[in-house]
């Protein structure tokens, strides 16, 4: 029996103890979690209605227009569009939803500076994010190319390149507005060549203006634009002390220019100042300039060796026939060659030289000479090596 009640007693006791301690123990559990839950519950409420909202502005922006329309639409982003003309085109077009909502969302996303002129196929299946990262990625097709002119290069030379990379279409177009040059001027270089005698004789107006160089110009650019371009880069290049040098030596701007295609076309760099102190020379004292160069520009002739025939050609650009300078440039020359001009070769002066030959047409190197029984010399030991250059020419062609 003591046994029995003893079992009895524990069990009861620990029953009673044991719900005591249980209901201590949910008790302060639910004291924990209630705050946790309740903050869960209005997060969850929270998420909800965020997340319905974010569907609502998604489904009426920033998703596609239409998601079933994959049509392909022309879409142009012409160079220099702002991002607000931008935005403004794609909702009249139909792309977008909202041009305002666009502004920002791309300025927010990075996109609005990176956005790139150029033709695009755009879908109304396209979301707003895609059209954006398809407007950054350009349509393939460069706005901008770069054309070199080289110094020496005729009017004609520039025609025909400018042909060949297509940067223009009628290459005749092209000669036209260099043969007359009303049309520029405007340029007060070109106004003075056009007042001064006989320039209606030139073979090309804006023969000499056209500035060698390398330029960006815009793959729409029209023959027009690429004059202008051009021409504009010869004010830059032809400077005011320039100007003032001249003055100096009584020589105008279109003068200048005139000598320096010259010397372009007679020596290469490092005989330019000697070249242009021999021509000095011989305008000083009245004498003929005897270019051949200038004989060729308005023959063709392409050889080094000239006849008699060659060199009797009637034409105010041959001076050979004609004291003083052509009637015109002959080429383009470079800053390097109009520096010459302005600046001779001061000892090549003062020792009066007045002549200068080919001694290797390879090299281009050149022989110069005081006296005219020195340059017959000369002739005579250099013209066999302009003849054999020629015949090697003649059997490449």
């Amino acid at each position: 029996m003591k046994k029995y009640r003893d079992e009895q007693d524990y069990t009861q006791e620990s029953l009673r103890k044991e719900r005591e301690y249980g209901l201590f123990w949910y008790s302060w559990l639910w004291t924990l979690l209630r705050p946790i839950l309740l903050a869960l519950c209005v997060f969850l409420v929270v998420a909800g209605a965020v997340m319905g909202a974010w569907n609502w502005v998604d489904r009426h922006y920033f998703a596609p227009v239409d998601m079933s329309d994959t049509r392909e639409i022309d879409f142009t982003v012409a160079s220099g569009s702002s991002l607000t003309r931008v935005a403004n085109n794609l909702e009249s077009a139909g792309l977008i939803s909202s041009r305002t909502v666009f502004k920002y969302y791309a300025d927010f996303l990075g996109y609005g500076q990176k956005i790139q002129s150029g033709e695009y196929k755009v879908k109304r299946s396209m979301s707003m994010r895609e059209i954006m990262e398809l407007l950054t990625t350009g349509d393939g097709n460069p706005i901008t190319r770069n054309i070199t002119i080289i110094p020496g290069w005729t009017v004609r030379d520039i025609a025909r390149y400018l042909k060949e990379q297509n940067a223009i279409t009628d290459e005749a177009a092209f000669l036209a507005l260099c043969q007359s040059g009303r049309d520029y001027a405007a340029y007060y270089y070109i106004a003075d060549a056009l007042a001064t005698a006989n320039s209606a004789s030139r073979l090309y107006m804006l023969e000499g203006y056209l500035a060698p160089d390398t330029y960006e110009i815009y793959t729409s650019a029209t023959a027009d634009d690429i004059i202008r371009k051009l021409l504009s880069q010869t004010e830059a290049v032809f400077k005011s002390e320039y100007h003032d040098r001249a003055q100096e030596m009584g020589m105008t701007m279109d003068q200048v220019i005139t000598l320096a295609s010259m010397i372009e076309k007679e020596a290469k760099t490092a005989d330019f100042a000697k070249v242009s102190a021999v021509f000095h020379n011989r305008l000083k004292i009245g004498m003929a300039l005897g270019s051949d160069v200038t004989v060729k520009y308005v023959s063709g002739v392409t050889r080094m060796s000239l006849t008699q025939e060659d060199l009797s050609v009637r034409s105010p650009y041959n001076t050979y026939l004609f004291k003083g300078l052509p009637l015109g440039p002959i080429c383009s020359p470079s800053a390097a060659a109009i520096q010459a001009a302005l600046y001779p070769d001061e000892q090549f002066i003062a020792d009066q030289y007045l002549y200068f030959c080919s001694k290797d047409p390879s090299t281009g190197e050149l022989h110069f000479s005081r006296t005219l029984e020195e340059h017959e010399l000369a002739v005579r030991i250099y013209s066999p090596l302009w003849q054999a250059f020629d015949r090697e020419r003649e059997n490449q062609q």
